[in-house]
């Protein structure tokens, strides 16, 4: 048992005090949203997510068994951003991932993740897999003319050759979409696991789905909380109903060891739309059930 009550707990991820950029895991806030379509207010899911992490710090994880909190696991503060302007914030977004060896990020929007992507790609020198949790397929071109909004992070991961899309699977999705989108989504290579899927289906047969397509070579996770159905995530700027249970995503995470996961982000929590902090926690879950998941690893991106 922590020594320090649960409210007490300092406003860091999971309460560390450790800020070193090298440590195995660094854990950094990116709380952009101007590229939101919806509802805004992703800006302040890391600190939302933070908070909620709080109760994460009572003990081992029950099923790997082991603290995330114990690892080397550093949480650096928010990445700067350049107000109001996007391609400037994407830039200091990459600048500030290009040094960190394997980085746990809490959104802000899902436009992050592209020059996340950047930075890491650029790092490994290849394209990476990618396992996302979405209610949308987000390879629009654009959103409404903005370019680089947050419906269409991989429409440019795929068109820059950051991603592979053959090693790309998406769970979950369920949003309206266009034909053109999808038939494009599609032919690219991308695997698509809709939410009716995942709900027809088990844990075990979705996990073992994803590491068929990935395979063993380097892969990132991108998790939009919206993936959850709004029942369980309310806090959110574009929600869609009949999305996933909090159960059945933890399931799929705690079953996906032997991805050579290198890098995650958990994103669009907006904190204003839910009173309650569920979806804050449902964040911070994702990220602990992360961290605990690689955490048996013997090196930084070693499967375990």
């Amino acid at each position: 048992m922590a020594e320090t009550p649960t409210f007490a707990i300092p406003p860091s991820f999971l309460g560390i005090a450790r800020r070193h950029r090298d440590a195995r895991f660094v854990v950094a806030g990116v709380p952009l949203d101007i590229g939101t379509t919806n509802r805004a207010g992703a800006r302040d899911g890391p600190a939302a997510i933070r908070r909620a992490s709080r109760m994460l710090v009572d003990g081992d994880h029950p099923g790997f068994w082991i603290d995330p909190a114990t690892l080397d696991l550093a949480d650096i503060g928010d990445f700067p951003l350049a107000l109001g302007d996007m391609p400037g914030s994407l830039r200091l977004i990459e600048q500030g991932a290009s040094d960190i060896a394997h980085l746990v990020a809490l959104g802000g929007e899902h436009g992050i993740t592209l020059p996340l992507l950047r930075a890491l790609v650029r790092r490994l020198g290849g394209p990476v897999g990618l396992v996302h949790f979405d209610a949308h397929v987000d390879t629009w071109p654009d959103n409404f003319g903005q370019r680089y909004a947050h419906g269409s992070v991989f429409y440019h991961a795929i068109d820059e050759g950051l991603v592979d899309p053959v090693r790309m699977i998406q769970v979950g999705i369920r949003s309206p979409v266009q034909r053109a989108v999808w038939d494009w989504t599609i032919g690219q290579g991308v695997t698509v696991l809709s939410a009716q899927q995942v709900h027809a289906s088990s844990p075990d047969a979705m996990a073992a789905r994803i590491r068929e397509v990935v395979g063993t070579a380097p892969a990132y996770l991108s998790f939009d909380i919206d993936v959850l159905d709004p029942a369980f995530a309310p806090g959110t700027g574009t929600p869609e109903i009949g999305g996933l249970a909090s159960w059945q995503a933890q399931a799929i995470l705690r079953r996906l060891r032997g991805v050579d996961f290198r890098g995650m982000d958990v994103v669009e929590v907006a904190p204003a739309y839910d009173v309650s902090e569920i979806t804050a926690l449902a964040a911070a879950t994702v990220a602990w059930e992360y961290l605990a998941l690689l955490g048996t690893a013997t090196a930084p991106g070693e499967p375990p």
